[in-house]
């Protein structure tokens, strides 16, 4: 009840907050990428319930001879790699939160293909509700492996509390200022699951 409260209040004061910035970034896609401006995906939350979450969107649609998307480090270039790399494309999940969908802190909502390959420890990722940021994005985000993520996800699982989500957003904040960790070692966006041992 505390951490609802806490989330729609928080979100209602960010979202006039950083109005400004919505509009900025928005004029900024329809300029340079022209249209859509958000990016809109189907990913599952509390106990893998299907939601719509949103983004402002940061790659072209960019396309090869045959018609297949380019690859991400083709298409994330200019002001998406800003956005990308200031968080700035995560502020339309603030209605998300506002909605319930999600919280400002919990497991990041994966894609749905990824559901059947989590073992039995991994699905505890979706015993609370997903977030906007994490114990695994303040501890490595994608410059870690999906198994130490997903150990974080549920390390958060079974110990959350209201200190730790502040710790948690304090953390954040910091990893933002400093826009560390948004990669991989190898990609600019975090490698595909593959899955991994069932245990």
């Amino acid at each position: 009840m505390i951490k609802r409260f806490f989330d729609i209040l928080l979100a209602i004061i960010l979202i006039i907050l950083f109005s400004p910035f919505y509009i900025i970034v928005a004029v900024l896609i329809l300029i340079k990428m022209g249209r859509p401006i958000l990016f809109r995906q189907k990913r599952p939350g509390y106990k893998e319930k299907i939601f719509g979450i949103y983004k402002f969107r940061t790659m072209t649609n960019e396309k090869d001879e045959e018609g297949n998307l380019l690859p991400d480090n083709q298409r994330l270039v200019g002001v998406g790699k800003f956005i990308r790399s200031t968080s700035l494309d995560e502020l339309p999940q603030l209605f998300n939160v506002l909605k319930g969908d999600m919280s400002f802190v919990g497991p990041r909502p994966l894609l749905i293909e990824y559901l059947p390959l989590y073992n039995e420890r991994q699905k505890k990722r979706h015993d609370v509700k997903p977030g906007i940021t994490g114990w695994a994005q303040v501890n490595g985000r994608n410059a870690i492996s999906w198994e130490q993520k997903f150990e974080y996800d549920v390390w958060y699982v079974e110990h959350h509390s209201f200190w730790l989500d502040m710790k948690i957003l304090w953390r954040t904040f910091l990893k933002v200022m400093k826009r560390s960790d948004i990669s991989s070692d190898s990609s600019v966006t975090m490698e595909k699951f593959e899955g991994s041992k069932t245990y």
